[in-house]
């Protein structure tokens, strides 16, 4: 269809945003929800009228915060645009802004006509778990490390009090930093998410939490540590459980015998083989919700996992030292509780800088959840799988494999290959070959269209530089996003078919998305503001996700190398790397989530974890002037913003006047 010559923008505004037949819903007013504006004077074009449809969008990025304006470093702060193109040659740009919903420990509205509080922490039997570390000061937790999240609608949603559509939200909490008191609380409460149905406005896509469901994982046993999140393919939130606790030094491990008491209110009921796992939240139509551990994709350092678009393929990180390329293939389509397990063996093509390789695929074993979740419940031990020794036993029965920065030596017990690929994953892979140099390993995201999967190394140190687990690279230190070409028709090490079109076979640096360290290496040269790494590039990338239709990567940063984290848009096509987002001095970019299209609007979520978690020399230059800022904006250092990118109000209203 031929477009109409210079058609009006408010008209263009208008019927992207009631025209969910474009190909990007409302592209031109992606992420504009919520900006409000006096839309009752335009009309939206004629059946069949011609009009101009999107073609591109790219984001304008901003300037990094100085001290010259101290609260923009203080707080989450936005100065980058979006500029869509239609296809008539024409072209629109808005400010971009963001709206939280809430700061955690806010009193936020349960649905029933009270309230509770966000990201409050709550024991197997669903009660209020309090912090009584300041006498006469007690208060339930609350967390202050917003991590994964996803955004998504239900056919039939049905929530009182929702006036125009209604939108669910899955939110997880990490951890929380510290007590009242200040004594670490790291990993020691049982990680809560919780379902916020949020009304959409039709007519600005403005979202409003109306309901605030913390969701019930007693029949998980609870949650240990989630960190990032994905939507799946059929609508569900697949969560994370990072850091597994070593069943071989669970005795001594005093900080999952806290979270024991404070999940059981018993130090020795938790078994840490119930931890490690993924999780999987269903969300009702009423805006409550379900969860399912599954316990066959393996028990490793669980970050953010990408299902392929055939609905069975799941790739995933492991944010370990000597952590691995881990794939799951499902036995069917939407349905992750039975499958077989893959460690990946990187084939080395180059060590230079952060190196590139050939893939390929070490088969672990097929198992289903409900038999591994029975070996938990039956009591299986570490000792019964393994029999496995610190320091060389001089016995050749023992076989040496990389763990955890160091080696270990290890004896497989007779009969226990599935109970070792599922449940002493680490240990397993390594024995059966698998690569396991890898640091950091955090996100994984697939671009569907050209068929490469991108993954967020988030340092790279350690095992990666001395090739204890077959990798051996450069650097640079603080990271770099890595790409992975998708194919069909291969084959296992056995020489078995693998039955998926989305395996990994590659794996090299994106050359535009490698940090750069000052002075070369790790911590050695710090600039003005106190940046170990350039600060216009990526450092430390973590979250990461993509954007089909705006055919945009984007990355939030984890980064001990930067002063604030950032979140970044990075275009396949042009290859423009652009800076969307700055969070809080000290505070790690969370919470990413790209929309495409829910009711026609586009969104972009973004969150926070743990702002002015002050580290020295790197935010020595700051945090005499930041640190009453971010104390006053975010609870004396206990809160952290869940929300989403947006439009900025006076932008939208200027294009649209």
């Amino acid at each position: 269809m031929k477009p109409t010559p210079n058609p009006s923008r408010r008209t263009i505004l208008k019927f992207l945003a009631t025209s969910p037949m474009l190909p990007l819903g409302s592209a031109s007013a992606a992420l504009l929800a919520g900006c409000g504006g006096d839309d009752d004077a335009d009309t939206a074009p004629n059946p069949g009228t011609p009009t101009a449809t999107f073609t591109t969008a790219e984001f304008i990025g901003m300037s990094a915060p100085t001290l010259a304006a101290p609260a923009a470093m203080a707080t989450t702060t936005v100065g980058s645009e979006l500029k869509v193109s239609f296809s008539d040659g024409s072209s629109q740009t808005y400010k971009l802004a963001y709206q939280p919903f809430f700061i955690t420990g806010d009193k936020v509205p349960d649905g029933k006509g009270g309230t509770v509080v966000a990201g409050g922490y709550f024991d197997i039997h669903n009660q209020p778990i309090v912090d009584r570390s300041v006498p006469g000061s007690e208060r339930q937790f609350f967390s202050d490390c917003v991590d994964g999240s996803s955004l998504l609608t239900l056919a039939d949603a049905n929530v009182p009090g929702v006036k125009g559509k209604p939108v669910f939200a899955v939110v997880q909490f990490e951890y929380t930093t510290r007590d009242q008191a200040g004594a670490s609380t790291y990993g020691m409460l049982p990680s809560p998410i919780a379902i916020l149905t949020l009304d959409q406005d039709p007519a600005t896509g403005k979202l409003t939490l109306v309901k605030y469901h913390n969701v019930d994982t007693s029949s998980a046993r609870g949650l240990w540590i989630t960190c990032g999140a994905s939507l799946s393919p059929w609508n569900t939130h697949l969560s994370s459980e990072e850091y597994e606790p070593d069943a071989f030094t669970i005795a001594s491990n005093t900080q999952f015998q806290r979270f024991s008491s404070y999940t059981f209110g018993d130090p020795t009921a938790a078994s840490p083989y119930d931890y490690g796992h993924l999780p999987e939240v269903t969300v009702n139509p009423d805006g409550t919700g379900s969860i399912v551990k599954h316990y066959c994709l393996g028990r490793i350092s669980h970050e953010l996992v990408c299902v392929a678009p055939d609905e069975r393929t799941v790739l995933m990180g492991d944010d370990a030292t000597n952590g691995g390329a881990f794939m799951f293939i499902a036995d069917r389509a939407r349905d992750l509780s039975s499958g077989t397990l893959y460690v990946g063996k990187w084939n080395q093509t180059s060590g230079t800088g952060p190196g590139s390789a050939t893939l390929s695929w070490i088969p672990l074993g097929h198992a289903t959840s409900d038999e591994i979740r029975a070996l938990v419940r039956g009591g299986i031990q570490a000792t019964d799988i393994f029999d496995v020794k610190t320091t060389d036993p001089g016995d050749t029965s023992y076989t040496r494999i990389p763990f955890n920065g160091g080696f270990q030596w290890v004896k497989l017990m007779p009969g226990m290959e599935k109970a070792a690929a599922f449940l002493e994953t680490h240990r397993y892979a390594a024995l059966k070959g698998g690569s396991l140099g890898f640091t950091k390993w955090e996100g994984t995201t697939i671009n569907a269209r050209d068929k490469v999967a991108y993954i967020a190394m988030s340092r790279i140190e350690s095992s990666m530089l001395n090739g204890s687990g077959g990798v051996k690279v450069e650097g640079p230190y603080s990271g770099a996003v890595y790409a992975q070409n998708l194919r069909g028709g291969q084959a296992d090490t056995t020489g078995a078919p693998i039955n998926s079109e989305w395996v990994p076979v590659d794996m090299a640096a994106v050359p535009e998305l490698i940090a750069e360290d000052f002075g070369g290496g790790k911590l050695k040269q710090q600039d003005a503001l106190g940046n170990f790494a350039n600060p216009d590039k990526i450092a430390t990338p973590d979250n990461l996700k993509f954007s089909e239709k705006l055919r945009t990567l984007f990355i939030g940063e984890d980064s001990n190398t930067h002063v604030n984290n950032f979140l970044w848009a990075y275009n396949v096509d042009t290859k423009k790397l652009s800076r969307v987002l700055s969070t809080p001095a000290g505070a790690e970019s969370t919470g990413l989530h790209a929309v495409d299209e829910i009711n026609g609007w586009t969104y972009v979520m973004s969150s926070f974890q743990h702002p002015g978690d002050w580290e020295s020399p790197l935010h020595d230059i700051v945090k005499p002037t930041l640190d009453p800022l971010v104390r006053a904006n975010y609870k004396d250092r206990f809160g952290a913003a869940v929300g989403y990118i947006t439009g900025d109000a006076t932008s939208v209203k200027l294009a649209k006047g």
